[in-house]
């Protein structure tokens, strides 16, 4: 059942939604070449705890991180361990969640490490920029797979891959509600889009093939041409002035 949220439960998640924005702020400042990803963890579960909130993702069925950390092929779903240390040319991507008066905020990004190569860079920006995009039809009257139609031709029309197995959702005093917005998709389709809807919006973009294997360890999900994924997300708003989003600075 998809839920309509009252301005309240907005600026309720807006706040959840500053603080996940804030912890993106210190792991972009914290990520340098020689950094473990439990390194990584630590700076964003202190931070978000100690501004009250609670990490979305800290076991989250039996999830052991508080952040996913991917990094290269790695999609989404990254398990952050001390064996697992960024190199100079690596791109990583955050994604974080948190919990603060019983609403949850979610946003993901992708960052080089160091000095990274031009198609790293091109990666990262097709995929941010194709958030932008699925924006425009995020807005009343418009249906569900709008916004992933518009993902999928921008990212494709580039020549990328748009991954088919992991999408977004809705998001309020759950993580994951109803309803599931995948990245591709014929437009005009599913639900019309109402004011009050709270959708996290996450393209998972590949440099190659949109086909994933997830790994024995039930989490870590993997290229399976072994090329380079990027993923971007915000937790949006549906207001009567269009998207807002509620994970930023």
């Amino acid at each position: 059942m998809i839920t309509i949220k009252t301005e309240r439960e907005i600026a309720l998640m807006r706040e959840a939604g500053r603080i996940v924005a804030e912890t993106h702020a210190l792991l972009a400042e914290a990520l340098k070449p020689g950094i473990s990803t439990l390194e990584l963890d630590a700076i964003a579960e202190d931070y978000i705890r100690g501004k009250g909130a609670i990490p979305s993702f800290k076991n989250y069925n039996g999830f052991s991180g508080s952040i996913c950390a991917s990094i290269n092929d790695v999609v989404v779903h990254g398990i952050p361990n001390a064996d697992t240390i960024l190199k100079e040319g690596d791109i990583i991507s955050f994604d974080v969640g948190a919990i603060l008066n019983g609403y949850h905020g979610d946003a993901a990004r992708t960052l080089p490490c160091g000095q990274v190569d031009q198609a790293a860079l091109d990666l990262i920006e097709v995929t941010r920029a194709s958030f932008e995009e699925s924006l425009k039809y995020a807005r009343e009257g418009y249906r569900l797979s709008d916004i992933g139609h518009a993902v999928q031709e921008y990212c494709e029309s580039r020549g990328y891959g748009v991954v088919r197995d992991f999408c977004g959702h809705g998001i309020g005093t759950s993580m994951h509600e109803d309803p599931q917005i995948p990245n591709y998709g014929r437009p005009g389709r599913g639900v019309r889009l109402k004011t009050g809807m709270c959708l996290a919006i996450e393209p998972m973009i590949t440099e190659g093939t949109w086909e994933v294997t997830v790994q024995s360890d039930g989490w870590t999900v993997l290229t399976n041409d072994g090329k380079r994924a990027a993923h971007h997300e915000n937790t949006i708003a549906l207001t009567a002035d269009g998207p807002v989003i509620l994970t930023a600075l």
